[in-house]
């Protein structure tokens, strides 16, 4: 059975109890998880397990995508966590708070760029420190980059409420713009999670991400690279 994915109801939980599924050396399998795996070129949470007064550190999270599973790698391989135990996590918010306000901020600009540009993601990373995003344009112009973070920054300070639900795949996939990414479909699946801006942006997506754009900040240029075709790069971070 696939890991039930607790962050996708609510970004904001922090602590919560689950079930061990299965144990393999450091790597715990639960039967629910706050804890975000590293997916669709988003980072990994970290954080803990806790077990009757034992405290061990994630380090690392994957999504098994044949199985739906969340593996969550501890720090050690020595532990007392066994099939049917029950544990509580604790995410390390600090780090997940500012990768959701990348995310959030990521789905702006993409929303800009195919707007205005008609540009795809080609390619991309959002981590904790910086991200990057990978762009289908034929010309490279960092200040192409540097006016949709500006727009970006207008659309964050209207304080928009993100709203997130489900649709039937087939009703999702027929809404213009709903995949923003050049090379891959959303999972195929009955129902696809809709992350949605109101009048900026809607996108099929399973990660976490902030209640209202202002919660962002602000988004700061970095510096742009011409990767190739179909692939200029811009990078940018929040301020903290």
């Amino acid at each position: 059975m696939p890991t039930e994915l607790l962050y996708q109801k609510d970004s904001y939980l922090k602590e919560f109890e689950a079930i061990v599924k299965r144990v393999d050396g450091e790597k715990i399998v639960l039967d629910r998880t706050v804890f975000n795996p590293r997916s669709g070129g988003l980072d990994h949470d970290t954080g803990v397990l806790l077990k009757d007064g034992n405290e061990y550190r994630v380090v690392r999270v994957l999504l098994d995508k044949e199985t739906g599973e969340v593996i969550h790698f501890l720090e050690v391989s020595d532990h007392d966590l066994r099939e049917g135990d029950k544990v509580k996590g604790i995410i390390d918010w600090d780090r997940r708070y500012r990768i959701m306000r990348m995310h959030t901020a990521a789905h702006i600009l993409a929303a800009i760029m195919y707007r205005d540009y008609n540009a795809l993601i080609t390619g991309g990373h959002v981590g904790v420190e910086k991200s990057y995003d990978d762009y289908s344009l034929s010309e490279f112009n960092p200040e192409i980059f540097r006016e949709a973070i500006r727009k970006a920054n207008e659309v964050v300070k209207q304080g928009i409420e993100v709203k997130i639900y489900w649709l039937r795949r087939e009703e999702a996939l027929k809404i213009p713009g709903i995949v923003k990414l050049a090379s891959r479909m959303p999972p195929d699946v009955e129902y696809l999670r809709i992350v949605e801006i109101p009048g900026i942006d809607m996108q099929a997506d399973g990660g976490p991400h902030v209640k209202n754009t202002r919660e962002i900040g602000e988004i700061v240029f970095l510096k742009a690279e011409n990767k190739g075709r179909r692939r200029k790069r811009l990078y940018y971070t929040v301020k903290p």
